[in-house]
């Protein structure tokens, strides 16, 4: 390996606001501790939280980078004290607590996973936030298995398209929502049996035909607020609502009596605060359930925008006008 520099390009928040306050700056390479790996930077996937983080909304956990950036992908630079699995130069990926936006980015071992084989190492980026959530959320929490019917809601995000692929790779009927005939068309080609354009069908109604009446036994959702109520109607008996984020609103009311009536759970969660020990096993299960799947080619990453680093203003401005479809990756030497 070539000896380090001291110093890296990073892009910061300059102060709460618009995708404007990004902006490049200089600072000193971080130094991985105990148990975690440096990692020079090939890419980094540009997620919601980073947008909200970039508002002031979601400040990053204590010990954590101030810099934004969840998932990297590149190859390892350093290894820390007891950090042993990945020799320097491997191509690995990464989930972060912070950080990715930069030249260099520390990890724990235990969250950066080998790059999979047969995937270009800058599309790697894309994979750590969106399957851990994923998997986590709908198989872990909601229990969701071969032959049971799932409604992923947002289905052209990063988060949807990568939940629609591991849902049909495993067998599971997928129903999804999107907002234009193009990101319908999207999630179809990526295995949902039929995508609904929310903007003028009921998603509910569609579901109980498709499905003679029944509904679904999972439903994935990132909206929250009016979605709750209608979520819960889309169930089956001993259905399972994951929510994974409340881009609406965070308070709803429901009808307790339906909960009980058809006996339906509600589970949710969010990544960032988990404990190392908890992404840990997670990271493990992916390498076990998911990497396989995406080294045969059943699940890639959709990729829908790739920008140098120093642009990740515009990354954000095309995440926050909704129009993507997959993932928007920052990535070095872009262009």
């Amino acid at each position: 390996m070539a000896k380090l520099p001291t110093e890296m390009t990073v892009i910061e928040i300059t102060e709460p606001g618009g995708p404007e306050v990004l902006r490049p700056a200089r600072r000193p390479l971080p130094e991985p501790a105990h148990g975690e790996v440096l990692i020079e930077v090939t890419a980094a996937g540009v997620n919601r939280p980073d947008t909200m983080q970039r508002q002031g909304l979601y400040p990053p956990p204590p010990g954590a980078s101030d810099l934004p950036g969840l998932e990297v992908s590149g190859h390892v630079a350093a290894n820390g004290p007891g950090a042993r699995r990945h020799a320097p130069g491997a191509a690995v990926c990464a989930l972060t607590h912070g950080g990715a936006y930069a030249e260099y980015c520390v990890a724990p071992e235990t969250q950066t996973l080998p790059a999979p084989a047969g995937l270009p190492l800058a599309d790697a980026a894309g994979l750590p936030e969106t399957c851990f959530t994923v998997w986590t959320n709908a198989f872990e929490r909601a229990r969701l298995r071969a032959g049971e019917r799932l409604l992923v809601h947002g289905g052209s995000s990063g988060i949807g398209t990568t939940a629609i692929q591991i849902a049909s790779a495993l067998g599971v009927r997928v129903f999804a929502t999107a907002g234009s005939p193009t990101k319908c068309a999207a999630c179809e080609e990526l295995g949902a049996e039929r995508a609904i354009n929310y903007r003028d069908e009921d998603f509910v109604a569609v579901v109980k035909e498709l499905t003679g009446g029944e509904g679904v036994d999972v439903v994935l959702d990132m909206v929250g607020g009016s979605y709750l109520q209608r979520n819960l109607a889309a169930l089956r008996p001993e259905g399972r609502l994951a929510q994974i984020a409340v881009q609406e609103a965070s308070k709803s009311q429901i009808d307790l009596f339906a909960l009980m009536r058809k006996r339906l759970s509600i589970v949710g969660s969010t990544l960032r605060p988990q404990s190392v020990e908890s992404k840990a096993r997670i990271a493990a299960a992916l390498e076990e359930q998911v990497w396989p799947l995406v080294e045969s080619g059943l699940v890639r990453p959709v990729i829908d925008t790739r920008l140098p680093l120093e642009e990740a203003a515009a990354a954000h401005a095309r995440m926050e006008a909704g129009r993507h479809i997959g993932k928007i990756l920052l990535e070095r030497n872009a262009g």
